[in-house]
């Protein structure tokens, strides 16, 4: 069932919208398809990422008052709860948000990931596209006319790797300095931070390569967009807190 719905709503319009787009004219390789669609449904994601990258931000910005709550109040978990959501509330911020908006990310770019490693293009599927979606008669596969988009690249792969490391540098803030009474839970959120910062970059290389230069060139399109959404989402909060501090009566 899952996998139909999926399969209906997310792979099949997809799929639909990269050969509609390599149908365009001449100049549309397979290259120039793959980042044309990802930043199409990165900019159609745009206001959902953007509320969790700001979540995100808010969220390691409260980490300082969170650990002084939680010690505080260690032996009485339900007035640590409470003084947690008036934490939350006084800054505005739902631990929540971060889980709903990744649900509704994740289909679309899991959709986006399969259609790049699963198109098998140039041969196209006629039995996924719409009416209204011409078949192309020309498919051209090389990127600029130098990389075959269905072999493996490991220049891009490389690239791709080092984009990841890039995005999880802006995402991810620089980890604390380990405290000597550190919980199992932040030693625990510093290694995940470490392996998101230094493992991925790698496994994403690996995957990138193996896969095919199509998704390799996916996964460099799509960092890059992260790395720029990251920026914006962090200037945007810098401007926001600028004019709260000058609006703020003097003492």
């Amino acid at each position: 069932m899952i996998s139909e719905l999926f399969h209906t709503f997310v792979y099949t319009p997809l799929y639909n919208a990269l050969i509609g787009i390599i149908g365009l004219g001449p100049w549309t390789d397979v290259g120039i398809a793959v980042i044309t669609l990802t930043i199409l449904v990165k900019f159609a994601l745009f206001p959902v990422s953007i509320k969790a990258a700001r979540t995100q931000r808010l969220m390691k910005e409260l980490e300082g008052p969170s650990k002084e709550i939680r010690k505080k109040y260690k032996d009485n978990r339900e007035e640590q709860g409470r003084r947690l959501l008036e934490l939350y509330r006084e800054k505005k911020v739902n631990p929540l948000s971060g889980f709903v908006t990744l649900f509704i990310q994740l289909p679309v770019i899991l959709g986006l990931y399969w259609v790049f490693l699963k198109a098998g293009l140039p041969n196209i599927n006629t039995d996924l596209l719409y009416s209204f979606v011409p078949q192309p008669h020309n498919i051209h596969m090389a990127f600029l006319g130098l990389i075959d988009m269905a072999s493996k690249s490991y220049p891009l792969a490389v690239l791709a790797g080092i984009s990841q490391y890039f995005q999880a540098h802006y995402a991810i803030p620089k980890p604390a300095p380990r405290s000597k009474d550190a919980s199992f839970q932040e030693d625990f959120a510093r290694s995940m931070q470490l392996q998101m910062k230094f493992v991925i970059p790698i496994v994403i290389t690996v995957v990138a390569y193996i896969a095919s230069a199509a998704v390799a060139l996916y996964w460099i399109t799509s960092n890059i967009f992260a790395i720029g959404q990251e920026i914006y989402v962090k200037r945007k909060m810098d401007e926001e807190r600028g004019q709260h501090e000058e609006t703020e009566p003097q003492t």
